[in-house]
């Protein structure tokens, strides 16, 4: 697959409907609990059916995020629907963090993209970054028949490991939202294994996957790229899976295994080097030079490239 460089044009963009002419704050029914949850929202207006892109906050964010406010300026600037849903807000309570209540907003919320605008039902995108990328894994795990392709950047996919991996705010946060530490008891041992990515997502072996993390991350950052890798062997054939030394390597030294080495041609992640790729049947991890964070022009340039492959 070639990524391309597409043109970004930033618009200023206010969260809100009053400030907003493009993104519209709206509210919809969630079958999680039948309570009405907030959202950013963009349809065309267009009698063709139009691809919808969710983008899905970080760890501490919320609906009103701009996290990924060049997502949604080039959605509209395409003519695609957006939605930038709540999903019980930042991850530091049981409602949150990977929760059976985030999985059924998120899944409403493609929902009301679908009535209130023409939605192409096979050309729906997801993109999450952090704790959004964590929440883009554990959608990608519980309902890969939903998504045309899931781009997940930094994600976390194991809670357990990474509770052991932070201190203070993160972890507390953690500890919040599972009902306590790892080994309490069996309970909470429960919540971290059904809100951790890893628990679902050979479910979404197929399915086009793009993770996606910064070799710096979890040196400069707060999520070791561990979390990707291990990501991406549940999705991939065994041939294709990185070993556990390979893995400590990369965590440990911040850069890539002499023997996995390759160069890889991608201007659409700029300044923002590839330094790894592997393609395992519809999934690619991709470690760039880079910390904790998101590349907005390879997100775009990949979900393009995916959607033109459709075609």
């Amino acid at each position: 697959m070639r990524y391309t460089l597409p043109v970004i044009v930033i618009l200023a963009l206010a969260p809100s409907a009053v400030r907003c002419q493009s993104l519209t704050e709206i509210t919809y029914l969630s079958s999680a609990d039948n309570t009405k949850q907030p959202a950013m929202f963009y349809a065309p207006k267009t009698q063709t059916p139009v691809p919808l892109v969710v983008a899905l906050h970080t760890w501490s964010g919320d609906y009103k995020q701009k996290h990924h406010q060049a997502i949604s300026d080039w959605c509209i600037k395409k003519g695609w629907a957006f939605v930038h849903p709540n999903f019980r807000g930042p991850n530091r309570r049981p409602q949150a963090t990977g929760s059976e209540w985030v999985v059924k907003d998120i899944v409403s919320a493609v929902e009301y993209a679908k009535k209130a605008a023409r939605i192409d039902a096979s050309a729906i995108y997801l993109v999450g970054t952090s704790g959004g990328g964590y929440t883009a894994l554990v959608m990608a795990g519980h309902h890969p028949e939903l998504w045309a392709g899931v781009s997940a950047w930094v994600p976390i996919s194991d809670l357990k490991a990474w509770y052991a991996q932070q201190k203070g705010k993160y972890r507390n946060d953690i500890v919040k939202s599972c009902g306590g530490a790892p080994g309490a008891n069996a309970t909470v041992d429960e919540q971290y294994r059904m809100r951790s990515p890893l628990t679902y997502l050979a479910k979404a072996k197929g399915l086009r996957l793009h993770i996606n993390a910064g070799i710096h991350d979890g040196h400069k950052g707060s999520v070791p790229i561990s979390h990707s890798l291990l990501a991406f062997n549940e999705v991939s054939e065994e041939k294709d899976r990185l070993s556990k030394e390979e893995i400590q390597f990369f965590v440990d030294k911040a850069a890539v295994p002499s023997h996995l080495k390759r160069p890889i041609a991608d201007s659409s992640y700029v300044k923002k080097k590839p330094l790894f790729r592997r393609t395992s049947g519809n999934a690619t991890i991709t470690i760039f030079e880079g910390g904790h964070e998101l590349v907005t022009s390879a997100a775009i340039a990949w979900i393009e490239a995916v959607h033109e492959s459709k075609r």
